[in-house]
């Protein structure tokens, strides 16, 4: 962590000898987002690994297990965009504190849950507290770190949250064989109370705003996105990739809900969204992109085990041992990919990163079938690091110019297109695949379809890239256009 923090924090002062008196607290509070970024992605990856054996110990079938799972994303997705509003309101440090203190408490409830019901409960609540965690967390960036050291940041977050995505599913097996499955939860408790101190203590303190105070929280919107992004989570998540009548419904709830939303926030005083935010190109372009890299990304751990065991043949352990070079090349690059924006811009490393991810996809794709584990590995890290890159190039870029009054929503609605991506990845890309491998089951196509499905739906999935650049490039010429003009006046 140490060397990880030492960059950003360490700023030569005019002189150019010694450095800033406040590097300490920095460091502390940079400990603290970095916590704060860690314990709900790890608390996402860890729960997977747990599902056979909470299956066993609550006596309960696999389709009530995976609630487990879905409790805890859906609460993030619903409400991570209101927590992040409600941080502007009533001040993002406070809402903070609170959320790492529920998401604490919820980890303990989880791991003394003595019925699956409780634990579903405790899950929600933990994701409540994941979403406080997420959403202020890279809201609190601007006014933590220095203007020119923001991509160095947010490179630090991307590198944690990597982290937490790794180390769940190997940290999760040690624990559950060592001492029982209670541990995966119980493991945030030292965590959470280390993170609750260091936040009360070193992070920046600030006043609720005055001009976000004025009129009352925006109940009903609060209340019709929830609802909306409920309906759409389920969509994607129910029937695992195959859509019926029950999942065709939902959306057809989202497309209603969506549409009231929109409604409502064009007539309260106070909206939740204020629909003028996106006639900024910037906003609008990065949050666009942030989805669908996220949905491409989410096809590489949907068709990598499938294809690696059923068209490689590895075993269930060499599958994992691969499936984590991605994760690790995210964390390994997050700080240093982070610098580099600091030193190049965020657009062009958006560019760079989105041009670095179609080279990587089309390798994969064409090295399907060859050099085995290599031919696999390769292209991933190519795939991963330039997504680090775009990940800090784009986030930077939303993040670094907004009004303070504003980074609590706007970090939510960031964090919310991520997670959209990757819940809209893993049934769409799913489905990609299974129709590209000309099966109706996936699980008993033969070696040479499921080679065939990951060949065609990783072009698809290039070619999503290649509209994601089409976006990041009008996005940066819309940009200059506009700079121009305020030249010119």
């Amino acid at each position: 962590m140490e060397l990880l923090l030492k960059p950003i924090i360490e700023k030569p002062n005019e002189t150019g000898s010694g450095h800033i008196k406040a590097a300490a607290p920095v460091r502390w509070a940079l400990a603290s987002l970095s916590l704060s970024m860690l314990m709900p992605s790890l608390s996402t990856s860890i729960a997977n690994i747990a599902l056979p054996t909470l299956a066993q110990a609550f006596g309960a079938s696999f389709q009530q297990v995976q609630w487990i799972v879905l409790a805890y994303l859906l609460a993030i997705t619903t409400l991570i965009v209101s927590v992040g509003k409600l941080g502007d309101i009533f001040g993002r440090r406070r809402l903070l504190l609170i959320g790492i203190s529920l998401f604490t408490l919820a980890s303990l409830f989880c791991g003394i849950a003595p019925t699956l019901s409780l634990l579903l409960a405790a899950r929600g609540l933990q994701g409540l507290g994941a979403a406080m965690m997420m959403a202020l967390t890279v809201a609190m960036v601007g006014g933590t770190v220095p203007k020119e050291r923001t991509g160095s940041a947010m490179g630090l977050l991307g590198t944690m949250s990597a982290i937490g995505t790794t180390l769940g599913p190997s940290l999760g097996g040690i624990l559950i064989a060592g001492f029982g499955w209670e541990t995966i939860f119980l493991v945030n408790v030292p965590l959470g109370i280390a993170n609750l101190l260091l936040a009360a203590h070193f992070l920046p303190a600030d006043r609720p705003n005055a001009k976000t105070m004025q009129g009352r929280p925006d109940a009903i919107g609060t209340l019709l996105l929830a609802l909306t992004l409920a309906a759409y989570a389920l969509a994607m998540t129910m029937g695992r990739g195959s859509f019926g009548a029950v999942n065709i419904g939902l959306l057809l709830a989202t497309a209603f809900g969506a549409a009231l939303f929109l409604l409502a926030q064009a007539k309260v005083k106070s909206p939740l969204l204020r629909l003028s935010m996106f006639r900024d190109s910037t906003l609008t372009a990065g949050l666009a992109m942030s989805t669908l890299v996220s949905t491409v990304m989410m096809a590489t751990l949907v068709v990598g085990p499938f294809y690696l065991s059923s068209a490689l043949g590895f075993d269930a352990a060499e599958v994992g041992a691969i499936m984590s070079a991605g994760p690790l090349v995210a964390a390994l690059m997050g700080v240093p990919a982070g610098r580099i924006v600091d030193r190049f811009g965020t657009h062009r490393m958006t560019i760079t990163g989105l041009v670095g991810m179609i080279a990587g996809l089309f390798l994969l794709s064409a090295m399907q079938g060859r050099f085995g584990a290599a031919g696999y590995i390769g292209p991933i890290a190519i795939v991963t690091a330039n997504y680090a890159l775009f990940q800090a190039a784009n986030n930077t870029m939303i993040m670094t110019d907004i009004q303070p009054e504003q980074r609590g929503v706007i970090s939510g609605m960031l964090n919310l297109s991520r997670n959209l991506g990757l819940i809209t990845g893993a049934s769409v890309m799913g489905a990609v695949f299974t129709f590209a491998s000309g099966v109706a089951d996936i699980t008993a196509a033969h070696a040479e379809a499921v080679a065939a499905g990951m060949q065609i739906t990783f072009i698809i999935a290039a070619l999503l890239i290649v509209a994601t650049l089409g976006v990041a490039l009008a996005g940066l010429a819309f940009a200059r256009r506009a700079s121009l003009l305020e030249e010119v006046s």
